[in-house]
């Protein structure tokens, strides 16, 4: 048998083999730029409803509470999205809804996550009996479907989007109480916990330096996605009528209001988009925050 020539020996090394974990690390890439594009897309989204917020007052085409055509018109160039049973202009009504719900959605997330969190380090970081107590307390509250809780409060303190706020937070701040608790009863366990222990740290350091910012990644996904959530119970108190009073411009008021006239559709169109709009948005966004706070996920 011959023996391999000089050339074959000198052209081997030269041979290039394609790398797999190049490849795979160029298609991760690829895959990341694209689901970047959801969450710019709802991004503008949410930057849109809240500029909407702030100026409507300035550039509103019409009064949302007064007559400005005939009754239940279609769209049209002067109307785009028609006008309800009492010639109100539903396209301004939309907009100037934005100044209800969505100031609503945010005094709720920040009372119900502020009052869950408190309680959720509490019971998680100290434990004993005063866990004992608040877990106890936010199982009851939970036992109870989160629709149908907030319709009981809200009827036994009345009608209004104050009421409507208040009986949200007795539904939302069990959920972030447990949540919590689940996230420092896992992180008060590791080793850099016991180390800050062991060198001296007092028990409130320990929790606000050494805990709290490894345990609040999934408190702030979820408050994100609960967003759209709070958006979508609040329409649907006014839409059943514990919520805002009429002729109050309100999102769940203007779809109840989109029932009387089944077949002029555009009465409900424009409120039922703008929630849509909202509750994909902050889906999306929440998705987007959890992929980028969680290093695994990278």
């Amino acid at each position: 048998m011959t023996a391999p020539s000089e050339a074959t020996l000198t052209l081997a090394p030269n041979l290039e083999v394609p790398d797999p974990t190049l490849d795979h690390a160029v298609g991760r890439r690829h895959r990341s730029a694209w689901l970047r594009v959801p969450v710019l897309i709802s991004i503008a989204v949410i930057v849109m409803w809240v500029v909407i917020a702030i100026t409507i007052s300035w550039w509103a085409p019409y009064d949302p509470i007064a007559r400005v055509a005939d009754a239940l018109e279609p769209p049209s160039w002067g109307h785009w999205l028609g006008t309800d049973g009492l010639g109100r202009d539903v396209l301004t009504r939309t907009f100037y809804g934005t100044r209800q719900s969505m100031p609503l959605a945010v005094a709720v997330l920040v009372a119900g996550v502020g009052l869950g969190c408190v309680l959720g380090a509490i019971a998680g970081f100290i434990g004993g009996w005063v866990d004992s107590v608040i877990m106890r307390i936010a199982d009851i509250t939970l036992s109870f479907p989160a629709i149908l809780l907030a319709m009981v409060v809200t009827a036994a303190l009345g009608k209004g989007l104050f009421h409507i706020a208040i009986a949200m937070i007795v539904v939302w701040w069990p959920i972030y109480a447990r949540l919590l608790r689940a996230q420092i009863l896992a992180v008060k366990a590791q080793e850099h916990v016991e180390a800050a222990r062991a060198a001296g740290a007092g028990r409130w350091r320990v929790l606000m330096i050494h805990v709290l910012p490894l345990s609040m990644t999934p408190v702030l996904v979820s408050a994100t996605m609960d967003f759209g959530v709070v958006v979508l119970l609040a329409a649907g108190l006014s839409y059943v009528g514990l919520g805002a009073v009429p002729p109050t411009p309100e999102w769940g008021l203007s779809i109840n209001e989109g029932t009387l006239y089944f077949h002029q559709w555009w009465v409900a169109a424009g409120p039922g988009i703008a929630i849509l709009t909202i509750v994909l948005a902050f889906n999306f966004l929440g998705d987007g925050l959890r992929d980028y706070l969680d290093v695994r996920m990278r």
